[in-house]
């Protein structure tokens, strides 16, 4: 691992952790309860995508906690800067990481079809 890959995964880590310090700093209590699942960091570290839990929120509540987070973006930038010390923080893009349950669809079809299979190579 080069060493700008090992500053990349330092900061990804750090933020990892004073993300939800930030958040857990508004003033909207509804926000608190938003859990970081992933931070990733674009390769000079000037961008970062916070991947948050969907949990079972709907459409509505996530529009609602997107609007909320664009606006505190830069309070949770300033957070995180004071805190390490930095100059300049990451732009912060905020994202519900929908991957699980697309994971899941894909192993409960995967299932289907291995029990479909049985079923048919039973009746053989």
């Amino acid at each position: 691992m080069t060493p700008a890959q090992i500053k990349l995964k330092r900061t990804e880590s750090i933020l990892q952790e004073l993300v939800p310090e930030g958040i857990t700093q508004l003033n909207d209590a509804r926000l608190h309860e938003l859990d970081v699942i992933e931070v990733v960091c674009s390769r000079g570290r000037s961008d970062a995508k916070i991947y948050l839990d969907p949990h079972d929120y709907t459409e509505k509540e996530r529009n609602f906690f997107m609007s909320q987070l664009s606006k505190a973006g830069p309070f949770i930038e300033n957070y995180c800067m004071a805190d390490q010390g930095w100059f300049k923080s990451p732009k912060f893009t905020f994202v519900f990481d929908d991957q699980l349950k697309k994971s899941q669809k894909v192993e409960d079809l995967f299932k289907s079809i291995s029990d479909r299979n049985k079923g048919e190579s039973d009746e053989s």
